[in-house]
């Protein structure tokens, strides 16, 4: 069953639930009608099917993530060279009382904010930005967690005139080396090198119905066949889902999701994701800090 094709009907059934008068008949109908087409839609998802689910705009965006993850959020701005990109949203927060530093690609959830955020496509000003706070974050001993959700970097000219490749190069290398534990989470989409650029890190953590892969399947079709006639096969031989990127061992931990993708972080679901990454923060800070880059090292030499 199609994703894309149902999800308006999905949303339309639970938009008429909410309408409807709990115990009536129609109600248990309507009920009923939407718990069927849910197990019809979400049961034994192809690749691409997980690629719609990832870009859906029902699924939760990094903003939203993060105020149900931390406390105390203060957002710092600017690269300190041309701008302040929205596409990126950083500062200093609390997690179960450990001060550290987030780092998110953000979406907007609706046309406007999508527009001000460039639709989650860092600019090179953003990944400067997201260096700028992982360097502060390394000098005061803070752990870094990066929140991944983006198609690619921004592909624009100006990109490219301010030094897109060599702006993601360097985080590349810096984070890299960073002497402080650093934890990525892909969210949604991790596209090319621009979501490579804030997942160098010491453990990957991704949502079952996240993707991540070299480029989007749009981008891979158009190379290879010329058109984007064939998205459901050229996603299979990708590889880019969360089982197919844990069996290879490039991320280390799936975080399950619920029938019908993450569309809200319920108070269950955020407590289990704060343990989580507090425990592996403890963890990871428990090791010294140069077999603890010598590791992060190794690991994507071994990729």
């Amino acid at each position: 069953m199609n994703v894309q094709e149902n999800e308006s009907k999905i949303t339309a059934l639970q938009n008429r639930l909410l309408s409807l008068t709990v115990g009536t008949e129609e109600f248990d109908n309507t009920r009923a009608e939407l718990d069927a087409l849910m197990r019809e839609t979400y049961t034994d998802l192809s690749a691409w099917d997980r690629v719609c689910i990832a870009r859906s705009k029902r699924r939760v965006t990094a903003k939203a993530l993060i105020s149900k993850l931390f406390t105390d959020f203060v957002e710092l701005k600017g690269d300190r060279y041309f701008a302040d990109d929205e596409s990126i949203i950083s500062g200093l927060a609390f997690l179960c009382g450990t001060p550290v530093t987030v780092i998110a690609q953000a979406k907007g959830s609706d046309t406007s904010e999508s527009i001000r955020r460039n639709f989650g496509m860092t600019s090179p000003e953003g990944y400067r930005k997201a260096l700028r706070l992982a360097k502060q974050a390394e000098k005061f001993h803070r752990p870094v967690i990066t929140i991944v959700d983006t198609s690619g970097a921004y592909p624009g000219r100006g990109a490219e005139e301010r030094g897109q490749a060599r702006a993601i190069a360097e985080n590349l290398m810096e984070f890299s080396m960073l002497k402080t534990p650093v934890i990525a989470i892909v969210l949604s989409e991790g596209g090319s090198g621009g979501a490579l650029a804030l997942t160098v890190s010491d453990y990957i953590y991704m949502f079952g119905n996240a993707v991540y892969s070299v480029l989007s399947p749009e981008g891979l079709s158009s190379i290879l066949f010329k058109n984007t006639l064939n998205m459901k096969e050229i996603c299979e031989h990708m590889k880019l889902t969360a089982a197919d990127l844990k069996e290879k061992h490039i991320v280390d931990e799936i975080i399950d999701e619920p029938l019908g993708g993450l569309t809200d972080i319920g108070d269950e679901t955020a407590a289990m994701l704060r343990q989580k990454l507090s425990a592996k923060i403890a963890e990871l800070s428990a090791i010294n800090v140069d077999e603890l880059v010598e590791k992060r090292y190794n690991k994507y030499r071994s990729i």
